[in-house]
């Protein structure tokens, strides 16, 4: 847990403890952000950060009490009962967003697709450094800034691809969570527990995958950040070696 006072650096953002918050860098999104926290709030939703208001230029939001699933994973996120928290939690999550009302002027960072009918907000980073435990039970999701418009299907697609994971060996060693067999049970736990088909799971991710790579490509080539780093970095030729992947283990994934 981020001592208060310190400071954290993740991929895209660095975070500061004051007391019982945290303060983020604002940006463009941060007001549309700031509507669906505090819906998720007025809801009774409480696996989310509130809103406490700005501090000139940083968001301060409340603090989740816990630790993020940084590798390798706590035994709690390697459990069958830890993968039916996440799939509970993003079951609750697209519930109670149905009902939000988007501000008609919202800017999302994340947002690739015009708002449809059947939608909801995504989360849109939903990975285990993001998933925030406390002895043995999750307590909710941080880091909202990509949340945008989207397919549910998609949350769980994400999650399954992140917090199976339903990647490489090497990604599962750094999990301590490995074998077919091993991920096979974990998809369907959670698919079980969120209430989707895994097959239906597994193809919304390698759709996912593809558009991710593009977006990184067409981004990062213009410079635009965080994409311009996930370039640099390989994310793009990561995802879809990984998409190369759970075609080949489908089967057995299934």
């Amino acid at each position: 847990m981020i001592e208060d006072g310190s400071t954290d650096r993740g991929s895209v953002t660095t975070v500061r403890r004051v007391g019982a918050t945290i303060h983020r860098p604002a940006g463009a999104w941060t007001p549309a952000v700031h509507a669906l926290l505090r819906h998720l709030e007025a809801v009774g939703f409480s696996g989310a950060p509130r809103v406490l208001g700005t501090d000139g230029t940083e968001e301060v939001l409340s603090m989740l009490y816990g630790e993020p699933a940084f590798t390798p994973w706590p035994q709690a996120l390697r459990s069958a009962g830890g993968v039916g928290e996440l799939g509970r939690w993003l079951r609750r999550y697209h519930d109670a967003v149905r009902t939000f009302r988007r501000p008609t002027d919202a800017h999302w960072q994340g947002q690739e697709e015009e708002w449809q009918p059947g939608m909801v907000i995504r989360h849109g980073d939903l990975g285990p450094w993001n998933a925030i435990w406390d002895t043995g039970r999750l307590i909710g999701f941080i880091d909202w800034d990509f949340a945008a418009p989207g397919h549910a299907i998609d949350d769980v697609a994400q999650l399954a691809w992140y917090a199976i994971p339903l990647r490489p060996m090497e990604q599962q060693r750094r999990a301590s969570v490995t074998g077919a067999r091993t991920l096979q049970a974990r998809l369907h736990a959670l698919c079980t527990a969120y209430g989707e088909q895994p097959v239906a799971v597994i193809e919304a991710l390698e759709a996912l995958q593809s558009r991710e790579a593009a977006r990184i490509e067409r981004l990062g080539r213009q410079g635009t950040e965080p994409w311009a780093t996930f370039l640099a970095r390989g994310d793009a030729a990561e995802m879809l070696a990984e998409q190369c992947w759970i075609r080949s283990e489908r089967g057995s994934l299934l």
